[in-house]
């Protein structure tokens, strides 16, 4: 079984991916690699971030990986939150200072269109590659659910009536965007 770092410290989102790879890939965290250190973010894309992080590992730890980093952009809002959605409302970085913010930055707007979009950098070998994943909902007024993170319990994906926040793992884990971005990473990986 290959092992593959995957570049984050979020346990939820090491849940999710483990869960899409299932049985082809040994998923490391960080603190199995010995990363104790913040990765860089600082690009103005989701595409640089999820690079930046991914040639990071690669460069000092020598370690097949991927990165990625993860949107909601926002129709009405010119693709707000977008790279800064986990940090949109301040570094303090908190998932119901964010929501509050877009909930109040979309008060009386009718569109209410969004998305989620992941791009993920894969380093294999040393080579590079990119896959994106996008999934169309649009944001709710109030929040609904208890399940997932962020933006979840006020995100409602298209052909759906129910939010991120009240699907199982399993179920949000078929649909979503980093899904999506997983799947094509692991068609490229066989």
């Amino acid at each position: 079984m290959k092992k593959l770092c995957f570049a984050t410290n979020n346990a939820h989102k090491v849940e999710e991916v483990q869960a899409i790879l299932g049985q082809h890939f040994e998923l490391l965290t960080l603190n199995q690699i010995g990363c104790q250190e913040e990765l860089p973010e600082t690009g103005n894309t989701l595409e640089a971030n999820s690079l930046q992080k991914a040639q990071y590992l690669f460069d000092h730890y020598q370690v097949d990986c991927f990165a990625d980093d993860s949107g909601l952009e926002v129709t009405a809002l010119n693709g707000e939150p977008g790279v800064f959605s986990a940090r949109y409302a301040g570094e303090q970085r908190s998932h119901a200072d964010n929501i509050a913010l877009l909930l109040k930055n979309l008060s009386g707007v009718e569109d209410r269109s969004a998305q989620f979009r992941t791009v993920i950098t894969l380093i294999l070998d040393g080579k590079v590659n990119q896959f994106e994943g996008i999934i169309k909902g649009k944001i709710i007024e109030e929040l609904k659910g208890s399940e997932g993170f962020g933006y979840d319990p006020i995100f409602m994906p298209e052909g759906y009536e129910v939010t991120f926040a009240e699907m199982s793992i399993e179920e949000k884990g078929e649909i979503s965007h980093r899904a999506k971005a997983v799947e094509k990473l692991i068609s490229f990986l066989k």
